[in-house]
């Protein structure tokens, strides 16, 4: 556990986000990333977190407006997953300045280019396209081992990850910081191909149905032995424990059995929960 006056602190100055993560076995990576893999010097997945929460808000508040991280050595979190031939660990890369490029692109549609400007000077970004492709880096998204949600949790994550999945939870002076369920690949693919039969059956007109789609289509680029991790991070706060993959389950499955009226009263409460959590996050 973390000094007391360290996470708190970073906790309460940032907007609580969710992670959609991969974690791929060592032999998916190619040589440079098994070697920067293997000379990571270890540490606790919790002060991974904390010290990643510390380096984003020494980013967002430096005086120069320059919101984009110029480190260029790449860190991994690990995971220790009990596999078929025991535990073994699987690993699942920062990415940052390749996901700072694609938020701030994701931003710039968003809001006005005079505003744009204010948050993102066009200089700032001009140099760190200019740090991606130095690199070797490129905003493409299939790259990404991590995806980001903030002030809520896309309902396409909850059709992949179950609430009995393996569990890790991190609190510190009764404050859940996190919450993390994870499950194989594999299996996630499954029930997110058998979420995409349902709805393409009974309710194709959906988003959610593209959303799983799509979700299926970027998982489906992993290795087989990976493994995908749910993070609430400090949405757990708020939420856990948290009966949205078992609503989201229990709509698709009275979807398939032609019951309407609980798939609806599923999806009026997965809406209302998260609602309410939103709701947080405009009046912030």
């Amino acid at each position: 556990m973390m000094p007391a006056d360290v996470a708190p602190g970073v906790r309460r100055n940032l907007p609580p986000t969710a992670h959609l993560r991969v974690f791929s076995p060592l032999r998916a990576f190619d040589d440079v990333d098994q070697a920067l893999i293997k000379e990571q010097p270890p540490r606790s997945r919790a002060l991974f977190e904390i010290q990643a929460r510390q380096a984003l808000l020494a980013r967002i508040s430096r005086d120069v407006t320059d919101p984009f991280p110029h480190q260029t050595l790449e860190s991994y979190r690990v995971l220790h997953w009990q596999g078929d031939d025991g535990v073994v660990a699987l690993y699942c890369p920062e990415q940052l300045p390749l996901r700072a490029g694609m938020a701030a692109g994701l931003l710039e549609d968003e809001i006005p280019f005079t505003l744009m400007d204010v948050v993102i000077p066009v200089t700032a970004a001009e140099a760190h396209s200019e740090r991606l492709q130095e690199h070797g880096m490129w905003l493409d998204d299939d790259l990404v081992h991590t995806r980001d949600a903030t002030w809520g949790v896309p309902l396409a994550w909850f059709a992949a990850i179950r609430e009995d999945d393996h569990e890790e939870v991190d609190d510190q002076d009764e404050v859940l910081s996190s919450v993390r369920l994870v499950a194989p690949l594999v299996l996630v693919l499954e029930r997110l191909g058998r979420a995409a039969a349902i709805l393409s059956r009974t309710a194709d007109e959906l988003p959610l149905l593209a959303q799983i789609d799509e979700l299926r289509e970027w998982l489906g680029g992993f290795h087989r032995g990976s493994a995908v991790e749910l993070d609430y991070g400090p949405l757990a706060d708020y939420v856990w424990p948290d009966d949205s993959p078992s609503d989201l389950r229990e709509g698709l499955d009275a979807l398939d059995e032609g019951d309407y009226l609980s798939a609806a009263a599923a999806h009026r409460r997965l809406v209302l929960r998260w609602n309410r959590v939103r709701a947080l996050g405009r009046a912030s």
